[in-house]
């Protein structure tokens, strides 16, 4: 069989490796690639985003499945292109994406169906947000409406914070067209958290609760990333809390979408806040996170490729479950200095051969990479999130333990990492 991975980042490595695990014998393609992916996979010169280059592709290539990594090519509408050529494809139409790619959308269809979320308001004109803002008073959340790779969202505190996130997406335009729109809502306070399920429209499998880390610096402080780790599983959300989540949150967004013409299937991915009254929506995506999907692959003893498969209309997703092994995962990734800001490229990074794929069965640690190419036959930085350095443990504190040390056995001087995901978790189990 032969698929292909369109994406090139440490999501999409963690695919990779975990389809090559579970199944061998099976061909990989991924859209560019990077320092880590070839091999198992060929890298193939078409863009992650180039919608009817990857058509001709798949047809070109006889690629019988699809997995879709980043939001931008559903977004674009990916999943509609594909299914209009007959090619077999993972992810929500383009129709169904806006979930993602509009949370303008998103937060309306939510207060529509009654689905819990902050309070909000949507504003298109500077000098109305800026109002609403000083009505409700600091703090708050500022978010532009369309994709900005996970840096869209700007909490303020004061008054300032509220002029200089306004002035970001309206006058300085950081974040392009996506900040021609922004919601202000309400700043909710709990303890946040991601959920992600895999979903044909109807049937919902859900995979582990994770916890990300947005924030560059320990203790949760400088500005938002795209995340700098992740950890897996969240024991807060237990088994009642998780349907609870399923049956308040999930299944009326799956219903209304499908109300509206718009079956959603592929990866539902919900951003929560534990709040005093109640799980509440943050975001949603639609598509699986990024770090959070290398916290969450190496604990599922599933076949990976046979659940994203049944996605599919009409494809069993209602037969299968999720098997997952004992213990935690963490995933700590090494990022380029100066990310989120500016940052240079092209410096060498030495991977010691004892952390290469026999890592995971000898000592449960597996690096993924997402910010890497190749320059003259060594390994270099090529972008802001690096390395994903992943361990499991028989608890959360061991698979801390294991990733750290990986860490400290990478030579690489440019790169610098958070020393305290999980922290929450590990306070509460060390008390």
């Amino acid at each position: 069989m032969r698929i292909l991975i369109v994406g090139n980042g440490g999501r999409e490595h963690a695919f990779l490796w975990k389809l090559h695990r579970d199944h061998p014998l099976h061909d990989f393609l991924i859209t560019k690639g990077n320092g880590g992916t070839t091999p198992p996979a060929r890298a193939v010169d078409v863009s992650p985003s180039d919608v009817g280059a990857l058509v001709e592709l798949v047809a070109a290539e006889k690629v019988d499945f699809t997995v879709v990594g980043p939001e931008a090519p559903l977004a674009a509408g990916i999943v509609d292109a594909f299914r209009a050529g007959g090619h077999r494809i993972f992810g929500p139409t383009k129709g169904a994406a806006r979930i993602e790619s509009s949370k303008a959308f998103a937060k309306e269809l939510m207060d529509e169906l009654g689905v819990p979320t902050a309070a909000f308001r949507v504003f298109h004109d500077p000098a109305a947000a800026a109002r609403y803002a000083a009505e409700i008073g600091p703090p708050c959340v500022v978010k532009a409406s369309g994709l900005a790779a996970g840096k869209g969202a700007l909490v303020c505190l004061e008054a300032q914070d509220v002029q200089d996130a306004l002035a970001a997406c309206f006058e300085r335009r950081e974040f392009g067209a996506a900040g021609d729109l922004v919601v202000i809502e309400e700043f909710l306070e709990g303890e946040e958290l991601s959920m992600i399920a895999l979903t044909d429209g109807r049937t919902l499998v859900p995979l582990l609760p994770s916890q990300d880390h947005k924030r560059a610096l320990d203790g949760d402080r400088g500005p938002n990333t795209g995340g700098m780790g992740a950890y897996a599983p969240v024991p807060l959300l237990d088994d009642a809390l998780r349907e609870r989540v399923l049956d308040e949150i999930f299944r009326p967004l799956l219903d209304g979408l499908a109300e509206r013409g718009m079956t959603y299937t592929g990866c539902l991915y919900a951003g929560l806040m534990l709040t005093p009254r109640g799980p509440k929506v943050l975001e949603w995506n639609a598509r699986f996170g990024d770090p959070e999907t290398q916290a969450i692959l190496p604990l599922l003893e599933s076949d990976l490729l046979e659940l994203l498969m049944a996605t599919e209309p009409g494809r069993g997703l209602e037969r299968l479950g999720s098997a997952w092994r004992a213990g935690a995962c963490m995933t700590v990734v090494a990022a380029a200095e100066g990310y989120p800001g500016p940052y240079d490229t092209g410096a060498a990074i030495e991977l010691p051969v004892e952390l290469g794929p026999s890592a995971f069965d000898r000592e449960g640690v597996v690096v993924f990479h997402a910010g890497t190419g190749r320059q003259d036959g060594r390994l270099v930085t090529a972008g802001g999130r690096v390395l994903d350095v992943t361990a499991l443990g028989a608890d959360l504190e061991e698979a801390r333990e294991r990733a750290y040390r990986a860490l400290d056995r990478i030579h690489a001087p440019t790169l610098r990492w958070r020393n305290d995901i999980g922290w929450r978790e590990l306070a509460r189990t060390r008390v």
